[in-house]
């Protein structure tokens, strides 16, 4: 359903529970509406609930990462260049993917988080977002966007904490947190 004329950027971000949720309830709106929509989600390993009913729909297609992942402050330094590695590759394929193929819609999902732990070269997204077809919309989740990325966006949503269980101990629940 290619012809939206203009695609925005939207940043979700802050330290609140919600981030990669509301982008993935914007990809779904558009897949409703008939809108082709390309998901990638950064530091995540493939299992995220999520992605267990929007893969059913035929207008999302979701790209694999790693099938292992863990925080970014548990990896050795090798882990990490080899991190950062895979990321900027995945990015160039994804970028390109989203191009060439004409999706509508570009969801990078922990994008900022990888930047902002080095594991992806913000200068790589910046330059795909000045360059990016007029008609892609992109959304970027994570914690602490630079002034550089702000600027870039047309939207962003700070999701903020303000109480949240894990706080108290409580582990990532399948199919509310994760």
């Amino acid at each position: 359903m290619s012809g939206k004329k203009t695609g925005l950027i939207h940043i979700y971000c802050g330290d609140g529970k919600g981030k990669t949720t509301t982008g993935m309830g914007l990809c779904a709106r558009a897949a409703g509406y008939g809108y082709r929509v390309l998901i990638y989600q950064f530091m995540k390993d493939n299992s995220t609930s999520e992605r267990n009913v929007l893969s059913l729909s035929e207008n999302i297609t979701i790209v694999d990462g790693l099938a292992q992942e863990k925080f970014s402050f548990q990896m050795t330094p090798e882990e990490k260049a080899a991190h950062k590695e895979f990321y900027e590759s995945q990015l160039r394929l994804i970028t390109k993917k989203a191009e060439e193929e004409q999706f509508d819609v570009l969801f990078l999902d922990e994008a900022v988080y990888a930047i902002r732990a080095g594991l992806l070269d913000e200068s790589l997204i910046l330059e795909f977002l000045k360059n990016k077809p007029p008609h892609l919309e992109v959304i970027l989740t994570g914690q602490g966007p630079s002034k550089a990325l702000i600027d870039a966006a047309d939207y962003v949503s700070e999701i903020k904490k303000v109480k949240h269980p894990f706080d108290h101990g409580m582990s990532a629940r399948k199919g509310i947190e994760r």
